[in-house]
Formats: structure tokens, C-alpha cells, sequence
């Protein structure tokens, strides 16, 4: 008689995360967004209009390489930089100082049969040059030409500037921006709303009446008032969100260490003398990840709604910067250039839409009453 193999039980996290792939809208949604996320890194080698290689008297230069390093975390602040002057590549005259442009020089050294060879990105666009550009132009309609005879996909908004390049990088700016405020605020929520539902008596009461006076102020009007002042960038939108945020997540944790502290594991480790710090971080922590899992990719769609509706307003990140909500409220000024307001609407619904059905496959994953160890 064959011996019957037994299959290994699976462990509980093992089956949510089979559970997870077996729901394919927020599966498939994930896989798209991180891969998409991951991509747009590699932007000014796929879209930019700074070549990938220029080979010029028999040396080789790589200003796109060069950019791409610089827009990397932590390497970027070490990168060479990306600049090379139109002399370097036997430019003369005014403004051969300044950068070239490189599909100008491509198309003059292919017209004089030259040696020298520039390869741009697929698409030769960066998301910041404007009308003051050789060829740019207003107003371009999507897959017409513009003045240099090049075809612009998504078209060209009210400065000339590249609707398609300034929407990849924008998408980029915009997550980056939202999952940057989802952990910080993670990291400021959690160990708050812990000390609260674990210790409660004074600390719960002060730190309560202290979010309660917090919650109050008026958010929008904070920012105004530090924009007026202060010019904003990045990590300064990020710190104001931040420091309204957290109140949220701190809630929710209160609300879950308070629950479980009356637990009998909680009674047990405490009359066997476990360290107040292990018991928060060891036996009560990894009972709370449910809300926290499940929380997080709505607290993304919160922030990338929060950067969109401040550029909107006009109190978010400084132009030039790629940003949809500065898109959105060019497109609204312009409704006769109709692809100015659908292009970004549409990104914008799209992104949002699939990071609410990742959310919604992570809940159901983490349901705990699906892998209740009592069934």
C-alpha cells in the first residue's frame, strides 16, 4: 500500500496571502502598481529629453544615466552631475555655454552624415521645458506634431510642456508623496495611540484632550498661512500632513491596545514579570496588524487626494514640479484643450481605484473571521 504523503499545514499568514492572490482585481492591482512605481524611477531613461548615450570624437557620454542616479534616494545626493555644456560637443556661438538640445543636434549631425551618434529615450521629453524650448509649442493636441515635426502623445499644455512626460512623473511625485506620509504617520500613530490604550488613567485623558485640541485647528488654514510665509517643497507639504495625520491612525491603535490589554496572554506575561516594552511590542503589536494592514492603503489614496487637492488650490508643491492637481487646475482653466482635464482625471481615477482594490483585497485577506484558528 503507498504511504500517503501528508501536506504541510500552511501558516496563517501564508494562507491570507493565498487568499489575496485568489482575489484577482486586488491582486493584479497590486502587481501593476508596484511594477509601475518601480519603473517610474527609471524615467529619464525612458522619457527625457537628455540622451542615453552621445558618442561625439570617440568619447561617451550618458546624461540620462547620469540624471537617473540623480533622482535615486540617498544616491542622488552623491551623483555626478548631469550638465554638459554645447561646447563639449563642438557647439559655438551664443548659448553654447547652456545645455543643447539634443534632438536638434541629433537631427543636424544625421543630416551632415557625422560619425557622431546621440541615442534619446523612447520618448524625448522631459517634463519640465517649456515654449522657450526650440519646437515647443501651446496647445498642441494629442498625436499632433508640433513646430519641430515630433508627435506629441498626450499633447502640450498652456506653457508647452509635455502632457505625457509631466503625467509619468507626476504619478511618481504623487505616490512617492503619499506613501512617505502614510508611514510617518504610521510610525508617529501607533506607538501614540499605544502608550493611550495600554496605560490609560492621566496619560490617556491628557493625550486625548490634546488631539481633541488638535484636531480643531484648521487644517487648510495652517497651510496657507506657512505657504504665505515659507516657500513649500516637498518634505515641508509632508511634515504639515503629517502632524495632522496621525490622529487618525493613533485613534485606531488607541482603540486596539485598549481592547487587548484586558486579554488574558496581556495578564499572563505581566504576572510572569515580561517587560512593559516587550509586551507592547511582542504580544500585543502583532494582534493589532489587522487595522494596520488594512488601513494603509487608504491612508496612500489619502495622501496622493491631499497633494492633488493642495496643488490644485495652489498651496502644494512649487512650479515647475510635475503634479496633477497643478495639471487639473490648468485643464479647468482651459476646457476647450479638453485633454488638459481628462488625461489627469483619468490617471488620477485610475491610480485611485486601484489602490481602494488593493485595500479592499487586503481586508478581506485579514479577515479574521475567515482564519479564525476556532474554525
Amino acid at each position: 500500500m503507498a504511504s500517503q504523503q501528508s501536506t504541510p499545514s500552511l501558516s496563517i499568514t501564508q494562507r491570507r496571502w493565498r487568499k489575496f492572490k485568489s482575489m484577482k482585481r486586488g491582486y493584479y492591482s497590486l502587481v501593476l502598481l508596484v511594477t509601475a512605481y518601480l519603473v517610474s524611477f527609471a524615467l529619464p531613461l525612458l522619457i527625457g529629453s537628455k540622451p542615453i548615450f552621445v558618442q561625439y570624437d570617440g568619447n561617451w557620454y550618458s546624461p540620462a544615466f547620469r540624471e537617473f542616479l540623480a533622482e535615486l534616494p540617498l544616491v542622488g545626493s552623491i551623483a555626478p552631475p548631469s550638465f554638459e555644456p554645447g561646447t563639449k560637443f563642438g557647439l559655438t556661438g551664443p548659448g553654447s555655454e547652456s545645455e543643447p538640445n539634443y534632438r536638434e543636434l541629433k537631427t543636424e549631425w544625421e543630416r551632415q552624415g557625422s560619425d557622431n551618434m546621440i541615442v534619446m529615450p523612447f520618448y524625448p521629453f522631459s517634463p519640465n521645458e517649456d515654449v522657450t524650448v526650440t519646437g515647443n509649442k501651446k496647445f498642441v493636441a494629442p498625436f499632433e506634431e508640433d513646430d519641430s515635426g515630433h508627435v506629441r502623445i498626450l499633447g502640450t499644455d498652456n506653457n508647452g510642456r509635455d502632457v505625457l512626460a509631466r503625467m509619468t512623473y507626476g504619478f511618481r511625485v504623487s505616490l512617492s508623496f503619499a506613501l512617505l506620509i502614510a508611514i510617518i504617520e504610521f510610525l508617529i500613530g501607533i506607538p501614540i495611540g499605544a502608550v493611550m490604550g495600554y496605560f490609560g488613567g492621566w496619560i490617556d485623558i491628557l493625550l486625548q484632550r490634546f488631539m481633541e485640541i488638535w484636531h480643531a485647528l484648521p487644517f487648510l488654514f495652517v497651510i496657507m498661512i506657512v505657504v504665505s510665509m515659507i516657500n513649500p517643497t516637498f518634505f515641508l507639504l509632508v511634515f504639515l500632513i503629517v502632524i495632522f495625520g496621525w490622529l487618525g491612525m493613533a485613534s485606531q491603535m488607541r482603540a486596539q491596545y485598549y481592547r487587548e490589554r484586558s486579554r488574558d496572554y496581556v495578564a499572563a506575561a505581566v504576572s510572569i514579570g515580561v517587560p512593559t516594552r516587550t509586551i507592547l511590542v511582542k504580544h500585543i503589536l502583532p494582534n493589532t496588524l489587522i487595522p494596520i494592514i488594512t488601513f494603509f492603503p487608504f491612508a496612500v489614496v489619502s495622501g496622493i487626494s491631499a497633494l492633488v487637492s493642495l496643488d490644485f488650490l495652489g498651496f502644494g508643491l512649487p512650479p515647475p514640479t510635475p503634479s496633477w492637481g497643478q495639471m487639473i487646475g490648468v485643464g479647468l482653466q482651459n476646457l476647450s484643450e479638453y485633454w488638459l482635464v481628462v488625461v489627469p482625471f483619468s490617471a488620477l481615477f485610475l491610480t485611485l481605484t486601484l489602490v481602494v482594490f488593493i485595500g479592499e483585497g487586503i481586508r478581506e485577506a485579514f479577515d479574521p473571521k475567515v482564519f479564525s484558528r476556532l474554525r
